[in-house]
């Protein structure tokens, strides 16, 4: 059965371990995937930087792969902490080294495949 871990189960923003280990974990078992989203809420609203939350993307895209990493925005709720853009932008950096076709697996393919949705 497909297991999708929302907002990579939400971290707490400056702390590493545990959760790192458990992204670990949940990715040695191949129904998971996860979604690139939810971070700039986990993080101190008005002083959050980019830098505070790429390692936490970086680990993810490590872990999961390309193939079992979907890009979600978490708006409406972002809101709160960020603009759509400014989380949008947070994605693209985390993927800034993947080639095309891996930015899009994350931006698109895996939740595709995931949901079972038709291509664009």
């Amino acid at each position: 059965m497909p297991f999708v871990l929302d907002h990579l189960g939400k971290p707490p923003i400056g702390e590493w371990e545990p959760w790192a280990g458990f992204i670990t974990d949940l990715a040695a078992l191949p129904n998971v995937t996860a979604k690139l989203s939810g971070l700039v809420t986990e993080a101190d609203w008005a002083g959050w930087r980019g830098d505070d939350l790429l390692p936490y993307d970086l680990h993810a895209l490590e872990s999961f792969g390309p193939d079992r990493l979907m890009y979600g925005s978490d708006w409406p709720v972002c809101t709160l902490a960020a603009s759509y853009d400014q989380v949008l932008d947070l994605a693209r950096t985390a993927c800034a080294d993947l080639s095309p076709a891996e930015r899009t697996a994350v931006f698109a393919g895996t939740a595709q495949r995931v949901y079972n949705l038709p291509p664009d």
